[in-house]
């Protein structure tokens, strides 16, 4: 069992959901991956949702602030790095021609974070751990496993990412299709594809992989809970993948590894 309770800087370790409709999210994912949903209250006043497997948190949920679900914005997952210094992330960030989204805060004794947009306008998040360190648990069923960019320029994002996370962006061999791998500290960290031409209008974005055990079971599952497909499955050599909708809009991908594939 992948059981974290630290992540090195540059390792992502956290992801969470920003749902106009926090109810009917909770519902979903709860009867979806069987998760246990424990609110705590904030010190802005609002609500934060800690998913958990077993005894390990896995991923969180907040409420999209008014003005945000006025303008229809559907749910959206976020990816957050581990960094040592989120101030000094963000001094990186605009350097390397980045945009600050929601400047360095506190967030109780949780830990210090900030939201930051790249040049390509992908947004991400970073944490800086206290009392939480980021996912008990990943690489397991229902829990997170990748964390993937797609964007229409991949020279920029590279050059970006490189030079504020410190990560070594590859060409990845093997792929039927231009993929780049991204390593942190020598270890698989994630990976970028460029974006494809039947998805221009898409924007350049960060995706939220969750292993499962069974990809047809979930696809039924998250259908009959008011969810949709919006591909078919995909082999590649690692194993298989969908990505689907949540009721509220939310985009994130289902992955099942091939028994045989190597573990990275």
């Amino acid at each position: 069992m992948a059981v974290f309770d630290s992540y090195k800087h540059g390792q992502f370790s956290w992801v969470d959901l920003m749902t106009p409709s926090p109810e009917a999210s909770k519902a979903f994912y709860t009867e979806l991956f069987g998760w246990r949903a424990i609110e705590i209250p904030t010190d802005q006043g609002g609500i934060y949702t800690q998913f958990m497997q077993g005894e390990h948190p896995v991923a969180g949920m907040g409420e999209m602030a008014d003005e945000v679900k006025r303008t229809g914005t559907p749910a959206v997952w976020y990816s957050y790095f581990a960094v040592d210094d989120v101030d000094a992330i963000a001094k990186k960030v605009t350097a390397a021609g980045g945009t600050i989204d929601m400047p360095p805060m506190d967030v109780m004794t949780a830990g210090r974070m900030a939201i930051f947009a790249d040049p390509t306008g992908a947004r991400f998040n970073v944490w800086q751990g206290k009392d939480h360190k980021g996912a008990g648990l990943c690489n397991e069923p229902v829990s997170l496993s990748w964390n993937e960019l797609m964007t229409d320029d991949v020279p920029k994002a590279k050059a970006f990412y490189e030079a504020v996370a410190g990560w070594s962006i590859e060409r990845q061999e093997g792929m039927p299709n231009e993929y780049y791998m991204i390593l942190n500290d020598g270890d698989m960290n994630g990976g970028i594809l460029p974006k494809p031409p039947e998805a221009a209008r898409a924007p350049n974005h960060w995706a939220v992989y969750f292993t499962v055990a069974d990809l047809e079971t979930t696809m039924e599952r998250i259908k009959a809970l008011g969810g949709t497909a919006m591909m078919d499955i995909v082999e590649i050599p690692p194993g298989r993948f969908a990505v689907v909708f949540d009721p509220t809009g939310g985009a994130f991908t289902i992955f099942q590894m091939r028994a045989d594939a190597p573990q990275g």
